[in-house]
């Protein structure tokens, strides 16, 4: 079974609760049992969430070099200039590691993105936007990484699609398990 979430802000991507952790967890959402999250998303990132039974959809999904798009849309703040975002899409260092190449771009028109609950920093002197940003890896908040080090921090992130599979319509903290047609846009084939 392969299961499509939206996970809501301030849910982390597992079952079972950290010691002390402020964040909930996927056990507040009913999913059918034996699931488990295909990657992650952090507690203070929202979107597109896969879950399965089937292990080895794991590493066809998630490894690099299976070239596997996830693309994610970013409120940054101020506007990247042209050359920040081919910055973005040269791979850029993050410690001793650069990202691979990737896709960005600003969002043209600016989306309409439901509230987050809390709301996201608001400063009157500093504009935001939303950018898009398409990899094939995942680090450890590495969109967050890739922004501020070009001088545009993140103040939301949200995974829009996986694969072919966009997230669309599915509401916040909802979910819903994948027909053959969906299941072969997310896996590309």
């Amino acid at each position: 079974m392969l299961v499509a979430f939206h996970k809501p802000y301030g849910f982390l991507s597992q079952f079972t609760p950290e010691p002390g952790s402020k964040w909930r967890t996927l056990a507040d959402f009913g999913f059918p049992p034996r699931l488990y999250p295909i990657g992650r998303l952090d507690a203070d990132s929202e979107g597109l969430l896969l879950l399965s039974d089937e292990a080895a959809l794991n590493a066809r999904l998630l490894h690099p070099t299976r070239g596997h798009t996830r693309t994610y849309w970013a409120l940054v703040e101020r506007i990247p200039s042209p050359e920040a975002l081919a910055a973005l899409e040269a791979g850029v260092l993050l410690g001793a590691q650069r990202t691979l190449p990737c896709k960005a771009r600003l969002l043209e028109p600016q989306p309409e993105v439901a509230p987050r609950n809390p709301p996201v920093r608001f400063r009157k002197s500093v504009p935001d936007c939303w950018i898009a940003l398409e990899l094939v890896e995942g680090k450890y908040h590495q969109v967050r990484k890739m922004t501020a080090s070009i001088g545009h921090p993140t103040l939301r992130l949200i995974r829009v699609a996986i694969g072919g599979f966009p997230l669309g319509t599915l509401a916040s903290g909802k979910w819903r398990a994948l027909d053959d047609t969906a299941r072969k846009a997310v896996l590309g084939g």
